[in-house]
């Protein structure tokens, strides 16, 4: 109770404005949403375009070891990409109504500047070690930026407590939940799976978890949206009604109408931007741990590149959700009866006309191992920057303990602690990036990367 009212303080005031606030100062100070297609044709290019030096001209070199920007991207893809799109787009409209779509929408368009503001420190103060890997991420930036290590420290702890908590809990959890629901499997049982599955990905470090990533992401991510558009084009005579019942309702003072939980302005933003951060992590600065390991000494690219993960994590995975669920209940009025409030997609995949409820249940299983992959590469860098590397095998064992452990915690429960976990790791994120906003550039037409 206390852990909930906690989380509803500061997702009702505080870390609202304050994200909101950022998103829009660096929007209007960089706006590197007007380069989007660039960065969407940058992040596509084959491998031996992208590595080039740091714009000079010179003939590029290919890099041996560490993740190129590709690998970077899709890392931050899996680790983002997962329940939030499925689970956390349903439980957003379920408590905050239709028009917590909208502001899960804002925070994704505006929340872009930020990934790339962030992304953009991580690859100026990324970190050289001498294996020829690289390393970045907010706590690098803040101890070689701002020359304050224990702000670093206090970050990579809560790195790693976010690993545990959205990287993991919340991914099994769903994972579990939707196991049971379709076939009836205990929970214990797809605990012990995942740690098993994900133990023998992880196990061959930084280069083994990006390829999985970039082999796994992109086709999954192509096969979800493909059923999604397929149901929205089904019930597309109750698209327009789905778009106004979103507007209105995101700015309705009073109560939602639709039989949904109760809703009113702030309560459809609360959880639309809360489900929002929690999907594509913009203003968290987890997505800058994936750009700061990659192998490029051109910061702008990296960050262009990284920023296309919101795009494609908020504005297109969780758009299509939301019109996925909106479409259905509005088409079939009583659709997501006998549903929990984190299975309206279910409840409207349940209209496919074969095999719907066991489709989402696949998907939303090999989003949560890519998930879980691409979390713990960002929660080792956060546990490597606190403990040491001689602790790395500490942290993977009680990764993978975690994974068994998340698949019977209970959904609200985890929930409430990703949340609260989100929050923490705002602040301090988020007064780094005003503190070194000048050491950023603006991506211009003059000085894009080539």
């Amino acid at each position: 109770m206390y852990l909930s009212r906690i989380c509803d303080f500061l997702w009702s005031g505080p870390i609202l404005l304050l994200l909101l606030s950022t998103h829009l100062f660096l929007t209007f100070k960089f706006f590197p949403q007007r380069q989007l297609f660039y960065a969407l044709k940058l992040s596509v290019r084959s491998e031996d375009d992208k590595m080039t030096d740091s714009g000079t001209g010179d003939t590029p070199k290919k890099q041996t070891h560490g993740m190129d920007g590709f690998q970077a991207l899709a890392t931050t893809l899996a680790a983002t990409l997962g329940t939030g799109n499925i689970v956390g787009v349903s439980t957003a409209i379920a408590l905050g109504g239709p028009g917590a779509l909208f502001w899960c929408f804002l925070t994704g368009l505006l929340g872009m500047a930020t990934a790339y503001c962030e992304c953009y420190l991580s690859c100026l103060f990324q970190k050289k070690n001498p294996d020829g890997t690289r390393t970045g991420g907010p706590m690098y930036v803040m101890e070689l930026g701002l020359r304050k290590k224990s702000a670093g420290k206090f970050y990579a702890l809560l790195v790693t407590l976010s690993a545990f908590g959205i990287g993991c809990t919340t991914q099994v959890a769903a994972m579990a939940d939707a196991a049971y629901s379709t076939w009836h499997l205990s929970p214990h049982i797809i605990g012990v799976v995942a740690a098993v599955l994900v133990g023998m990905i992880i196990l061959g470090g930084v280069k083994s978890i990006g390829t999985f990533c970039s082999k796994i992401v992109p086709p999954l991510s192509l096969l979800y949206m493909l059923a999604c558009t397929y149901l929205i084009w089904r019930n597309r005579s109750y698209l327009t009604a789905a778009a106004t019942l979103i507007l209105s309702s995101a700015f309705n003072f009073k109560s939602c109408a639709g039989g949904l939980i109760g809703s009113a302005f702030f309560v459809a933003a609360r959880y639309g931007i809360a489900r929002g951060l929690f999907t594509n992590e913009a203003g968290i600065g987890t997505g800058a741990i994936a750009a700061g390991g990659a192998g490029t000494d051109n910061p702008m690219r990296q960050a262009l590149i990284s920023m296309t993960a919101v795009f494609w994590d908020t504005i297109v995975m969780c758009t299509l959700t939301g019109f996925t669920i909106l479409t259905a209940m509005l088409s079939h009025p009583g659709c997501t009866k006998g549903y929990t409030e984190a299975g309206y997609t279910n409840a409207a995949f349940s209209l496919f006309p074969f095999f719907g409820n066991e489709f989402l249940t696949i998907s939303l299983i090999a989003f949560a191992l890519a998930t879980l992959v691409g979390w713990c590469y960002l929660g080792e860098q956060g546990f490597v920057y606190f403990f040491g590397k001689d602790f790395c095998q500490t942290y993977h064992l009680l990764y993978i303990v975690m994974i068994y452990i998340g698949a019977i915690l209970p959904m609200s429960l985890v929930f409430h602690l990703t949340d609260l976990i989100n929050a923490l790791m705002v602040f301090p994120n988020v007064l780094t990036l005003f503190l070194l906003h000048k050491k950023i550039k603006s991506p211009n037409s003059q000085n894009l990367p080539k």
